[in-house]
């Protein structure tokens, strides 16, 4: 349900397993009081359009190729996305803006991010994100934020295979900065950093971006572009 459809080796399964029971320790997570009221209260109001929805409300997980190349980091689950649907980037536009560029990239199967149950697979990629629960108005405190670093530690960790770090937005570029040790560089679309790995900036998928053409698609297409060339991913079949 969370994650891409895969032939399985015994060092895959090994990864699946690990990256299950942190799955389940993410979920339980109930450390930042704050973010706890938010995603709980946001499960139970719902929005109109959403009324018929059993909201998820609870801590996101990663999910994706578990022998993935490129790790791709956003902010957080989005209050009526994420947090409604059970997925990351699942349910709403940012959703959308970011699955259909890694379709036509080659590196998702569908162009659409809409439920956990949707057929949706990625190859070579696995979505993550520096908060796991949605803040108000989607400005996280330095202490949530320090929280939650752990747990994309561990999935970081526990995905042998990722040469390229893909950051949406400056909270999650900044993050990943931290986890690689990179140079602490300002925030800006396109850069690249050597570290332990490569990291890419890209503006964050949202509204506020791409709607008033900020972020377009070809941008962002570019950007995963550029992840495969260094990642040596040269032909995806999905």
């Amino acid at each position: 349900m969370y994650y891409a459809n895969q032939k399985i080796s015994l060092s895959v399964k090994m990864v699946m397993q690990e990256l299950e029971r942190l799955r389940e320790e993410i979920i339980r997570c109930e450390k930042c009081a704050r973010l706890v009221e938010y995603r709980k209260r946001v499960a139970q109001l719902k929005v109109k359009r959403y009324a018929n929805w059993d909201y998820w409300g609870k801590p996101l997980p990663g999910f994706g190729d578990f022998s993935a190349e490129i790790l791709v980091v956003g902010l957080a689950p989005a209050a009526h996305g994420g947090n409604r649907t059970g997925r990351m980037f699942t349910g709403d536009a940012s959703g959308d803006f970011l699955i259909s560029s890694l379709f036509r990239c080659g590196l998702a199967n569908q162009p659409q991010s809409i439920s956990r149950d949707d057929g949706l697979v990625l190859r070579h990629v696995y979505i993550s994100a520096a908060l796991r629960c949605p803040p108000p108005a989607n400005k996280p405190l330095k202490e949530e934020l320090e929280n939650c670093f752990t747990y994309l530690v561990k999935e970081y960790n526990l995905l042998p295979n990722v040469k390229v770090l893909v950051a949406l937005g400056a909270i999650a570029f900044y993050t990943c900065v931290k986890l690689l040790q990179a140079p602490n560089e300002r925030f800006e679309h396109g850069k690249i950093l050597k570290a332990k790995k490569t990291l890419i900036a890209s503006y964050h998928p949202s509204r506020r971006n791409t709607q008033t053409g900020l972020l377009k698609p070809e941008m962002l297409d570019a950007i995963f572009e550029k992840a495969k060339a260094i990642a040596g991913i040269d032909v995806v079949e999905v």
